[in-house]
């Protein structure tokens, strides 16, 4: 499980060798919470929490990561184990790979994937919107043009087609959030992608659910040996996690299907978000909401992959060592159609 901590007060300490987390509450009470270290993937840290250094401890000692998040579910520092837990040869190739047509074959696999997996939710979205099937199909039609596009571009060097990629994964952006926007309920509606801060409730909640995809990216490329500033189409500025942006693509589609179900649900109301400076952002509501319901989507319901039953969670920690795996010759395998 993912523990995720962001009531302000909360004290996370150990008792009997388990997490104890005691919890302020609104009637002046405190309640407790003990949970064993073997049942714990990450722990999230959000403003205003506090923890022993037992705490840290029984963490570092059970590979359990400590993650501090920024208000819109980034992630800005992370307490680990010092072990790289990997071979450097890895990432001796993931570099040689950065600068060859190896780049260009990963970015095309991976936005391919992306590009897919939008068209199939259009798709989905037609069973119970019947009306909407003509807008629907020529939505599908024209990401899948501009997935085609991409995959036909051949080029030595990414660099050289760098921009036109990012221009064409771009417009099918647009159009799939514009379909988004058009099936929703008319209460929900939003003006296409707006990104820190969001300008409306759906943006609000997609950026959050994205950080919270975010960390668990970053994670599983750095167990899988991957370095997560090391990237093929994504920039390569200063402190910029490229890798993480380019390997987080084909997994957006599982925080698309978590915000857009609970919208069409009509379960967001004004209660879960709150106004800040030029835009708005998630309140604490409005977080453990949408923390709830991704945990379920990644760590309780399984899909079937690679001719097994697995969690999406383990999906992604799969599909990277499977990365590295290839990276270093010992492994061929493409990602597969990810059911969401």
């Amino acid at each position: 499980m993912q523990i995720h901590l962001n009531t302000y007060g909360t004290y996370l300490h150990i008792k009997d060798q388990m997490f104890e987390i005691k919890v302020k509450e609104e009637n002046g009470h405190t309640s407790k919470h003990h949970i064993a270290a073997h049942k714990v993937r990450s722990i999230w840290v959000g403003e205003g929490i506090a923890f022993s250094s037992e705490a840290v401890r029984l963490a570092v000692m059970n590979n359990i990561d400590i993650v501090y998040l920024n208000w819109d579910g980034r992630p800005m520092g992370r307490i680990w184990h010092t072990k790289l837990g990997s071979t450097t040869l890895i990432r001796k190739r993931q570099l040689e790979a950065s600068m060859n047509e190896a780049a260009l074959y990963y970015t095309k696999e991976w936005l391919n994937s992306k590009l897919g997996n939008q068209a199939k939710f259009i798709e989905q979205l037609k069973k119970h919107r019947l009306k909407y099937r003509a807008y629907l199909d020529e939505k599908i039609e024209k990401i899948e043009q501009l997935r085609r596009s991409i995959e036909e571009i051949e080029t030595p060097v990414l660099d050289h087609v760098a921009e036109r990629i990012r221009g064409l994964e771009g417009t099918a952006g647009r159009l799939y959030f514009e379909t988004l926007n058009y099936v929703l309920p008319a209460q929900y509606k939003f003006n296409g992608r707006s990104f820190r801060p969001a300008k409306d409730p759906f943006n609000a909640f997609l950026n959050y659910g994205y950080g919270v995809l975010y960390s668990r990216i970053e994670k599983a490329l750095i167990l899988a040996g991957v370095d997560p500033y090391l990237g093929f189409l994504h920039r390569d500025d200063y402190n910029y996690k490229s890798m993480v942006y380019d390997f987080i693509e084909p997994f957006r589609c599982f925080v698309d299907k978590v915000v857009f179900s609970l919208f069409a649900a009509k379960k967001i109301k004004q209660a879960h978000t709150k106004h800040i400076a030029n835009g708005m952002t998630l309140n604490k509501e409005g977080k453990v909401l949408l923390v709830i319901e991704l945990n379920k989507y990644f760590e309780e319901q399984k899909v079937r992959y690679k001719g097994r039953n697995q969690t999406r969670a383990n999906i992604i920690q799969y599909e990277a060592h499977s990365f590295a795996n290839r990276l270093i010759g010992k492994g061929t395998a493409k990602l597969e159609v990810i059911e969401f």
